[in-house]
């Protein structure tokens, strides 16, 4: 996952950094969001007793996808595909958990298990660009701080690495919530839960879902603010 600063750019206090204040509210809330929702209903069991291992190996049998394996990770809503070695990993509270929250979860991962198998265009889009964004969200800062306090020149620089940043984040959106829509569709249309069941699901997706909207807010707000820094320095 690309890292982003929340806020980034924070060292330079000036007029523009208003921008930056509804984003972080954002975020705030987005993490508080995504860890009030999990809980609550990881206290919900699902009434078919599936655990997240269990229902994620039935979604990926009944999508025809039989060379991804389902394992266990440590930690806390460390969950994901890693589409390298085809590994689905399931952290502690999903793994062998039989909550309605684990089961979306697991459901959201085999999401992003289809969107490979099948070659979803954005999946691909965010896998090809993914390498250099990596080296340029490295970068990004220690240049664009460099700029900040010497150069125009390494200003615009740094710019132009932070923008592929953005770019990542918000390719990341349509494979996020495409990867929820498909796990929600699985879930409702196999009754592998209850109509009843459903909404709650939605709910912790939607959650989650919210987290990577508020980093593309903050990656964008960044970004403007930047570009509003760079015209005053080229004025």
């Amino acid at each position: 996952m690309i890292n982003v600063p929340i806020g980034g750019f924070g060292l330079f206090y000036d007029p523009t950094i208003i921008l930056l204040v509804p984003a972080m509210i954002l975020s705030m809330y987005a993490q508080a969001k995504v860890s009030s929702t999990f809980k609550k209903y990881s206290g919900y069991r699902n009434s078919r007793g599936y655990t997240g291992k269990e229902i994620a190996e039935m979604i990926l049998r009944r999508a025809g996808i039989y060379d991804v394996r389902v394992e266990h990770i440590s930690g806390k809503l460390t969950d994901n595909y890693n589409p390298k070695t085809k590994v689905l990993n399931l952290s502690d509270a999903v793994y062998n958990n039989q909550s309605i929250a684990a089961i979306g979860v697991a459901a959201h991962e085999c999401g992003h298990a289809i969107q490979h198998n099948t070659g979803y265009s954005f999946l691909k889009l965010r896998h090809t660009i993914y390498p250099v964004v990596n080296i340029s969200s490295k970068l990004a800062f220690p240049i664009i701080f460099i700029g900040l306090i010497a150069s125009v020149f390494f200003l615009k620089i740094g710019i132009i690495l932070f923008t592929a940043v953005v770019i990542f984040q918000l390719v990341t959106l349509p494979v996020e919530f495409n990867a929820s829509n498909r796990a929600i569709a699985i879930l409702e249309g196999e009754g592998y839960l209850s109509h009843d069941e459903i909404v709650p699901t939605k709910k912790v997706l939607s959650a989650a879902g919210l987290t990577y909207v508020a980093a593309a807010a903050s990656s964008i707000s960044s970004l403007l603010r930047l570009l509003l820094i760079l015209g005053g320095r080229d004025d």
